[in-house]
């Protein structure tokens, strides 16, 4: 039985599985239980080969508020003449790795983003493989609030989303961003209606459940490779990648499938 007192909750349903950030009296803001709490059910999840694609949403009315700044991790000293804490341990420890946990997770990783997503909440949710946001929803870096630069992998996330100008405003502003609004500009895939967004993410959730997961991640990851390379380093790249793949299980059950005219059933993650 699921411990409703955990900041993070796990539910496996066929395939998928879902992991709940749960912490909604403080709008599922990170301290350093929960940080420890959704890295070790990532970590569970990639390493069982059931699990096909992960849902990462939040309990409540909120998504994620990014990092809790009562937590004694970050909260500074305000005591005059006291000595400033260095935050960037918090970066190192936490968040490079639990960026780098949802980048090289081995199956497709979905943010169903039901309410507020500010800070390194935002960025958590812009680190996952494909975004769906309720309509009341909204996305904030709010960074610039408290005399930060986005993190979380927001530097990088941020303008190859969105493009430059559209990063800057958003980083430096730190305006509110509604569901809508980041559907349009490319920050996320697909603003739909509250009520709709539990059976729009199962749907997603299961279709790419079916699909050739081990395919799915290398298509991450080739995109990711490629912003750094020229045309004809990304078509080698290419190359080595179709190299792996077609000595796959999938390849040949896909290929085999298209032929028989029948569904394909993929194994390889």
């Amino acid at each position: 039985m699921a411990d409703d007192a955990a900041p993070v909750l796990s539910h496996r349903d066929g395939a998928v599985q879902t992991l709940t950030l749960n912490r909604p009296q403080a709008l599922n803001s990170f301290n350093g239980a929960m940080h420890d709490a959704l890295s070790s059910a990532l970590k569970a999840a990639a390493a069982d080969p059931a699990v096909r694609c992960v849902v990462i949403t939040g309990a409540g009315r909120g998504f994620c508020a990014g990092q809790d700044l009562s937590d004694p991790a970050i909260a500074p000293d305000l005591t005059p003449g006291a000595e400033p804490r260095d935050i960037g341990n918090l970066i190192e420890a936490r968040y490079k790795p639990l960026a780098m946990l949802i980048h090289h997770f081995p199956a497709p990783v979905i943010a169903a983003v039901n309410g507020v997503a500010a800070g390194a909440g935002a960025n958590l949710a812009l680190n996952c493989d494909i975004v769906l946001a309720a309509r009341s929803a909204s996305f904030i870096q709010a960074f610039s609030k408290i005399g930060l630069v986005p993190d979380c992998g927001g530097t990088w996330l941020l303008p190859r989303l969105v493009g430059r100008a559209n990063a800057m405003a958003l980083a430096l502003l730190g305006d509110k961003c509604s569901a809508e609004e980041a559907q349009r500009i490319g920050m996320i895939w697909r603003c739909v209606d509250d009520a709709a967004l539990a059976a729009e993410t199962k749907a997603l959730a299961e279709r790419l459940a079916a699909m050739p997961s081990k395919a799915l991640a290398e298509t991450r990851r080739a995109f990711a490779a490629a912003d750094h390379m020229d045309l004809s380093a990304a078509l080698s790249m290419e190359g080595e990648v179709q190299r792996r793949l077609g000595m796959s299980h999938d390849y040949l059950e896909g290929v085999s499938a298209f032929f028989a005219k029948r569904s394909p059933s993929f194994k390889d993650r």
